[in-house]
């Protein structure tokens, strides 16, 4: 692009032309977070209603379901289907199943027609509960194909059963883990967990005393480990350890309840808990007393704190102590004798808690980190039903191109906690695998908004309110090794019926306003229709996902297919088209110059291996000057370069910094994936075109948590040079600054060493202080955790459980794609 202060300019008609097509707008923040919410809020609402077909659909077939000890039935075993015996048969739930790979489904092989089921190993494929279970829910394929049919963007249906059965659609082929074995118990997911139970505050108390010994003392451990993986974001807890004397087993946790997100769950939110369930849970392998004299006087006649017992081991010496204790306070009693029972045992205390829901006979949406819920029928919890919507979907819907080129949006939830935002990087490399963090989804907005040091952000988005804040931002580009200074402007809102909260940033500067122009299709099209141009194909110019044969097309082949008329149904974004459109017009002549400049090899000067251009449409023309095997750079500006090109996510860096730079001087950086393994390394050059809004200077720092090297360029400095004094010696130093670039040539002494002169700087926080340290949280509306007509004679124990098919329980979930 600097080649263009050589003079190919355009000519004064196409000039006039141009100016008298343009316009400068600018961007009202307020108006776009409000527009964006509602949209998202539509688009969720579009699910919600699926999947209430789903509910509505399995409560009627719970209704006319009759249960049958000895039913037969074969249905398709998800592990089990397209397998055969020696013999060539298909194996008992086999059978042929016809799977076809689906662009929609991340290009799975599976089958849109039905669904099938997934059963894991632990649990018998026809155990009688499980093929009553799955019978009854056929009815459910229908409806899943038709809610496909109607909303095309759905993804993944499901129907998780309290007996341990997954039914999914579309149907796919279960892969078994290394060892042949399906550890997947959808019970054990957190979406179906926290669909099950409203929010809770549990006290584990272990007894620690001289008989749990060796295995006993295993298994409590496990069943505290298994107990704490039931709870999410949404709970609190803590646990108490007792034989002689009593205390807590994290000594921080003394005397609180604590939220139970992952770092609290592997210690062991300082406040009054959930305010909603409240459990006890005891484990112990004997009571010799009943303590009726402590739950009379502090628990009854309400008994709105339920007691749970665990009996550990084989020993039943106490067993009628430790059963009453959990009858008579509306819990339930587990006899626990081995490792294998800790699962099943566990679980029960979900199904108790959520009787109070089945009795207001309720369908309340209720939103975990991850997933959202409701519910109906007669009697004890039956299942989660629900569909899963990508977060990267969601994110389409506040586009880059109007967000401007520092500007991105970010979902959190009602604890804080970021859904998405451009900084979270949930994923980590293993090898050749990308695998998610463990705590990705528990990662706090203050974490990576870390300027908001009074937490005045956090707090107004938490507690769902509407406004706006500035900011004086660093921001760290090139994979932190570049800080870009910006004034940064947050605009937020709630999503409604939601617990979630939406924030949009401009910047100041290019990120205020917005460049439009407007010029005929047919002008826009002959010069879009160019080789040596592309668009950003993470963007939506036009919707490609609802057509199931239009789902093979990339962006810039969607948008040529509309605008020549042979997909006018297309869903495109006008907006967008238009501005794109205008921005291949206007940067044609480069093309035309390019390409005269590699007829002429005399205009051309030695290692100039790519001219590229971009433009706030996502709109990128470039000419390569050297082949593949000649180039330095060979990722520059493909698909693999994520760094260099335009995402979702965010601008290239190239352009990036080009922006804040002083406008018409050059920038020079090495791109860090080029500087790696080879004898030479390639240099990218880009310079800001006038900017047509005036930045002020930021120059206000901010201390921050987490340290890694930065380069920050001054260009005050114009020429330098000192001492370092590095001990025994010194060594002397010279800086220039090279002229209109962010170049400077340094010069340094080398016979001194100084790299063991200054030792890392370590940050080391009160511990016990950041561990009870609480953040502003907003509770869920929704709470089930009392009704006075509860039966709670069934217990535990010796108590006879009828096999009644009840609560549906409704689960619309919100995934993260980490494809």
């Amino acid at each position: 692009i600097s080649d263009l202060k050589h003079g190919l300019k355009p000519s004064n008609g196409v000039l006039n032309y141009i100016e008298g097509a343009v316009k400068i707008e600018e961007v009202d923040g307020e108006e776009l977070v409000k527009k964006f919410a509602e949209e998202m809020e539509e688009m969720l609402g579009r699910k919600m209603k699926s999947v209430k077909k789903l509910a509505e659909a399995a409560e009627d077939a719970d209704l006319v379901h009759e249960y049958n000890e000895t039913l037969q039935f074969d249905y398709f075993n998800s592990l089990l289907i397209n397998t055969v015996d020696e013999d060539g048969n298909s194996i008992p739930l086999g059978g042929e199943f016809p799977l076809e790979k689906n662009e929609h489904f991340n290009k799975l092989p599976v089958n849109t027609q039905q669904s099938n089921i997934q059963v894991p190993t632990n649990v018998y494929n026809q155990d009688p509960d499980i093929l009553n279970g799955v019978y009854m829910s056929e009815a459910l394929n229908d409806i899943f194909v038709d809610n496909f049919q109607k909303d095309p963007t759905l993804t993944w249906q499901f129907f998780g059963s309290s007996t341990g059965f997954f039914r999914l659609y579309p149907g796919i082929q279960w892969t078994p883990d290394e060892n042949g074995v399906v550890t997947f118990d959808c019970r054990n997911r957190n979406w179906y967990i926290q669909a099950a139970t409203s929010p809770k505050d549990v006290i584990i108390v272990v007894d620690v005393s001289g008989s749990m010994k060796g295995l006993r003392l295993t298994i409590a451990k496990h069943t505290i480990n298994t107990i704490l993986d039931t709870l999410g974001e949404n709970d609190f807890v803590n646990i108490i350890a007792y034989s002689d004397y009593v205390r807590y087993v994290e000594p921080c946790f003394k005397g609180i309840l604590v939220q139970a997100d992952l770092d609290n769950r592997e210690a062991a939110a300082l406040g009054q808990g959930s305010l909603c369930n409240q459990a006890i849970m005891l484990i112990t392998d004997g009571a010799m007393e009943d303590f009726q004299d402590v739950f009379q006087e502090f628990n009854w006649p309400d008994r709105r704190v339920r007691v749970f017992t665990y009996l550990i081991g084989r020993e039943m010496t106490f067993a009628e102590n430790v059963k009453w204790i959990a009858c008579n306070n509306k819990g339930y009693y587990t006899h626990v004798s081995t490792l294998a029972d800790v699962q099943e045992n566990v679980m029960e205390y979900l199904h108790v808690l959520s009787r109070p829901m089945v009795i207001n006979h309720d369908h309340d949406i209720i939103w975990t980190e991850a997933y959202m819920d409701s519910v109906l029928s007669h009697g004890i919890l039956l299942g989660v039903v629900g569909t899963d919507v990508a977060l990267r979907e969601l994110m389409r819907l506040a586009p880059r191109y109007k967000l401007g080129i520092q500007g991105y949006a970010f979902l959190i939830t009602n604890n804080g906690y970021i859904l998405s935002h451009p900084d979270l990087r949930p994923l980590y490399k293993e090898g050749k695998k990308l695998k998610p963090k463990p705590n990705y989804n528990s990662v706090d907005l203050s974490e990576v908004e870390w300027e908001d040091t009074e937490e005045k952000l956090r707090t107004a988005m938490v507690k769902g309110e509407t406004g706006t804040l500035s900011l004086d931002v660093r921001t760290s580009v090139d994979k932190g090794r570049r800080v870009l200074f910006l004034r940064n402007d947050y605009f937020y809102t709630d999503i409604k019926e939601t617990p979630f909260s939406l924030g949009i940033v401009l910047s100041r500067g290019y990120g205020e306003y917005i460049f439009t122009g407007n010029v005929s299709v047919e002008d826009g099209l002959h010069d879009l229709l160019t080789p040596d141009l592309t668009i950003a194909n993470e963007w939506t110019y036009c919707e490609t996902d609802i057509d199931p044969a239009h789902r093979k097309l990339t962006q810039l082949e969607a948008v040529k297919k509309y605008l020549t008329g042979k997909e006018p149904d297309l869903d495109c974004d006008s907006q967008l088209l238009q501005q794109t459109l205008f921005d291949a017009v206007v940067s044609a002549p480069m093309e035309a110059y390019w390409t005269a400049l590699m007829l002429n090899t005399s205009g051309m000067e030695d290692g100039i291996e790519t001219a590229f251009l971009g433009t706030r449409s996502g709109l990128l023309r470039f000419q390569r000057y050297a082949g593949i095997e000649k180039r330095s750079g060979r990722s520059f500006l493909t698909s693999t370069d994520m760094e260099n090109i335009f995402t979702l996510d965010h601008f290239p860096v190239w352009y990036r910094r080009a922006a804040e730079y002083p406008a018409g001087q050059f920038l020079y950086y090495m791109p860090r994936q080029d500087t790696r393994g080879r004898g030479h390394t390639n240099v990218t050059l880009s310079v800001s075109p006038l900017a047509y809004v005036h930045k002020k200077k930021v120059d206000i720092l901010q201390p921050c948590d987490t340290e890694y090297p930065s380069f920050i360029y001054e260009p005050s400095v114009k020429e330098t040079n000192s001492i370092i004094k590095c001990g025994r010696c010194q060594k002397m130093f010279v800086v220039q600054q090279i002229p209109e670039s962010n170049l400077l040539m340094l010069v340094v002494q080398a016979d001194c060493d100084c790299s063991r002169q200054y030792p890392p700087i370590t940050l080391e926080p009160k511990e016990c202080d950041r561990m009870r340290s609480q953040k502003i949280r907003r509770r869920p509306e929704s709470c089930h955790s009392y009704h006075p007509q509860e039966n709670a004679d069934d217990c535990g124990g010796a108590s006879v459980i009828s096999l009644s098919y009840v609560l549906l329980l409704l689960c619309l979930s919100i995934a993260g794609s980490i494809s």
